[in-house]
């Protein structure tokens, strides 16, 4: 550090946190962060074949490059709430006010509309009706929220085997999936597609990268706790390429065999890792349906992990904006006992809360189809977040060249430009492509019916598309500027 790089932490709130992160517990908190069964479906229904191939290319231009970026900087800036200081060091208060923000609002916004509402849709379909706003359906999205709530609430030194048991009842889970698809392959054949429909086409790389960004993205959740980690200089690059290893594998391959297993019209993205597990289950036999709730109980408890495990991370870094005086510093305060950001925690389950009863109200008609467009740019905002988070990595080479860096991204200076560049490029597509919707379709000639995707016009899309963002980011200059005038 400089002497212009003033690192203020919980630490000068009376707080001492606890190292108690080892690697392992690292390892499961990035894969728990990184790797979600929802999305396994989501992007088999969105890119078909075409989602195993792209998703192999993925994998290795954005994926590995944007790995190495979040190790270095991982491991050389291992303050608490990781991602607001590597933007602050590069690029100043503002730039980590707003970067921040939109990392962190995407998490309440994801947990109080796709999760919780997947969640309930398992519960619906497998183990006991809910109808839609009654009070069984709120009551059991309301606990789902606040469970998640808890989980960030609760000290680190719980909290991570909360992480730990649900990342390997994830990964157990896939295992098992993967058995009984080949079990069920060799007693009934497999369905899916021919070998053709997996080319890739301009088509389903427009469809499909852009959720995929999304899925793989999370490798620097776990820096948001760094001072809670025992060695983050040496844990935090063996724990991104671990980690990094074992959830593309276990996206890639449970996606081969949704494909495989599913016809072509049953693979949605609502229910089709369930629907595929219910497919394959029938090799059981009478035990069918008792395997099956059990599995849906779990499916439910992954989810909950999901959001749990993003919380952890993203509501620290809120909460160190706070106090290092980019937002208004009574998000800043930490539990002196629990040593967690409650009151960002807390602001985190209303806004979740809030999100889930206006999805559940807005069920049909124009203003539901405004609600999803909003749902889904307010989703997006982690996309655009790294346009400002990743490239902070090359600046930082420039401008801190003296900090210790345990590990760097192979090659030089040429390594961390060419790893940046990729990366920025990968996620200014999946942005333009989130924003501007059938843009870059018009372009190569791709088929898109807006109106009937979306429900609502081209227009319309776009006043509520960049409003949205607009709000966000006001109030993230906004909590900066106040919390500036209140200091002077």
């Amino acid at each position: 550090m400089t002497a212009t790089d003033p690192v203020i932490t919980a630490a000068d709130e009376g707080v001492k946190l606890s190292r108690s992160l080892r690697r392992l517990d690292i390892i499961f908190f990035t894969i728990g962060a990184t790797f979600t069964l929802d999305s396994i479906a989501q992007i088999a229904a969105t890119g078909g074949a075409e989602a195993f191939t792209w998703g192999i290319v993925v994998a290795i231009t954005f994926l590995l490059p944007y790995g190495l970026i979040t190790a270095e900087l991982g491991s050389a800036f291992p303050q608490e709430g990781g991602p607001y200081f590597w933007v602050k060091f590069a690029y100043g208060k503002l730039a980590a006010a707003i970067s921040t923000m939109l990392w962190w609002v995407t998490n309440p916004v994801w947990l109080g509309g796709s999760l919780v509402f997947l969640a309930a849709v398992t519960w619906d379909a497998y183990i006991g009706h809910l109808s839609s706003g009654s009070f069984g359906d709120y009551l059991f999205k309301f606990v789902f929220i606040w469970l998640g709530i808890l989980a960030a609430v609760v000290s680190i030194r719980l909290g991570k085997h909360f992480l730990n048991v649900g990342t390997v009842i994830k990964l157990a889970m896939v295992a098992f999936f993967l058995v009984t698809v080949v079990v069920y392959g060799a007693q009934h054949g497999l369905h899916g597609y021919s070998a053709g429909d997996y080319v890739p086409t301009i088509g389903g790389f427009l469809a499909v990268t852009p959720v995929m960004l999304f899925a793989f993205s999370g490798y620097e959740a776990p820096n948001g706790a760094a001072e809670e980690m025992r060695n983050p200089q040496r844990d935090v690059p063996v724990s991104v390429l671990t980690s990094g290893s074992i959830a593309t594998l276990s996206y890639l391959v449970p996606i081969l065999a949704i494909l495989l297993v599913l016809p072509v019209d049953q693979i949605t993205g609502a229910g089709g890792f369930m629907d595929a597990v219910s497919t394959v289950f029938t090799v059981y036999g009478g035990a069918h349906d008792t395997m099956l709730k059990i599995l849906a109980v779990l499916f439910i408890f992954t989810l909950l992990h999901q959001g749990a495990a993003w919380m952890i991370g993203s509501d620290r870094v809120q909460a160190i904006a706070g106090v290092d005086g980019s937002f208004p510093k009574f998000f800043g305060k930490f539990h002196p006992k629990l040593e967690t950001p409650v009151r960002v925690n807390l602001l985190s389950g209303v806004v979740a809360t809030v999100f889930c009863i206006l999805a559940t109200e807005i069920v049909s008609g124009s203003a539901a189809a405004i609600f999803v467009v909003v749902l889904t740019i307010a989703i997006t905002t982690l996309l655009l977040s790294y346009l400002i988070i990743l490239p902070s990595a090359r600046k930082l080479r420039r401008t801190h060249p003296d900090v210790v860096r345990p590990f760097r991204v192979p090659g030089g200076d040429a390594g961390i430009t060419v790893a940046t560049v990729l990366v920025f490029l990968w996620i200014l597509f999946g942005s333009f492509v989130a924003v501007f919707p059938d843009v870059l379709e018009k372009v190569f000639g791709v088929e898109y019916d807006f109106e009937d995707y979306w429900g609502v016009s081209r227009t319309t899309f776009e006043v509520f598309t960049i409003g949205t963002m607009a709000v966000i980011i006001a109030i993230a200059i906004g909590g900066y500027l106040w919390r500036r005038s209140r200091e002077r």
